[in-house]
């Protein structure tokens, strides 16, 4: 039987890396991407092909596809987009051009990757294409616009995509974890101090008292926080599956506010949250 072969990126940490170990121990041939060639060459080292792929840049874009399907002979079974970062701060804060570059590498990024992809897969009859949002892809949190509104951006990207992809044998998924272990706080603390001009911002007591402390000192696990395999697990059900399911979710609080969100009133959900 021919080796399924997958994608995914953001492969550094957290989700990205643990997915590729857990798919290639599974059997698949993962690709293992990574954003920086330093990267590239640890998941090298560990015995993985790791094309370089910047959603940010999209020639990397293109080359690191390229070279996925030179390897394959012109297929790819799934895909999972997963790589992103985040800029902390109050949304009045944060600088326009600081949202366009969230968005490249959050939104912008994933559409050139998945839509370079879907001409693969619909010329093999076969593919499944996953795209990596969060609980915040539909309920907000304070101090975290700049990656809520990527992510709600994607759940209607990936809504509309699934919609549309309904006549062809290519399947559509979402996967929403809540708090999983990784390195995506650590990760955004130099793009807050590039972006975000706190101490002359009118919320610098808030900062103070609230972001700073999580961004600088918290390092312990978040209430109901999982370990990157739970999203593994969830993968490993979307890509096996004969019909996945449409969105998948991962931890306490995603299935919490999932419901809270269908049965509060706005004004309710808005004062649950901003309690925290």
């Amino acid at each position: 039987m021919t080796q399924k072969s997958i994608l995914i990126t953001g492969c550094s940490s957290g989700i990205g890396y643990h997915a590729a170990l857990g798919l290639k121990a599974d059997g698949w041939r993962v690709f293992a991407s990574c954003r920086k060639e330093e990267d590239c060459q640890k998941m090298r080292a560990l015995g993985f092909e790791s094309p370089r792929i910047d959603y940010q840049d999209t020639q990397s874009i293109t080359e690191g596809l390229a070279s996925v399907l030179a390897a394959t002979g012109g297929t790819l079974d799934a895909l999972f987009n997963n790589g992103a970062f985040a800029i902390p701060g109050a949304v009045e804060d944060l600088p326009t051009d600081a949202l366009r570059s969230v968005f490249e590498a959050n939104v912008f990024g994933w559409h050139e990757l998945t839509r370079q992809t879907i001409p693969v897969m619909r010329a093999q009859g076969h593919g499944r294409i996953i795209n990596n949002s969060s609980v915040l892809g539909f309920v907000p949190a304070r101090w975290r616009g700049a990656y809520v509104t990527t992510k709600y951006a994607l759940e209607g990207l990936t809504d509309v995509l699934r919609i549309e992809m309904r006549d062809t044998p290519i399947h559509i998924i979402l996967v929403e974890p809540g708090p999983v272990t990784s390195k995506i706080r650590v990760n955004s603390i130099p793009h807050f101090e590039k972006w975000i001009n706190w101490k002359d911002s009118p919320r610098a007591k808030q900062y103070q008292s609230s972001l700073l402390k999580r961004l600088y000192e918290s390092r312990g696990p978040d209430p109901f926080e999982l370990a990157p395999e739970a999203v593994t697990r969830k993968l490993r059900h979307a890509l096996s599956s004969g019909r996945p399911r449409p969105r998948y979710y991962v931890t306490t609080p995603t299935y919490l506010m999932g419901a809270l969100r269908r049965l509060f009133p706005t004004r309710a959900l808005d004062w649950l949250i901003a309690k925290g």
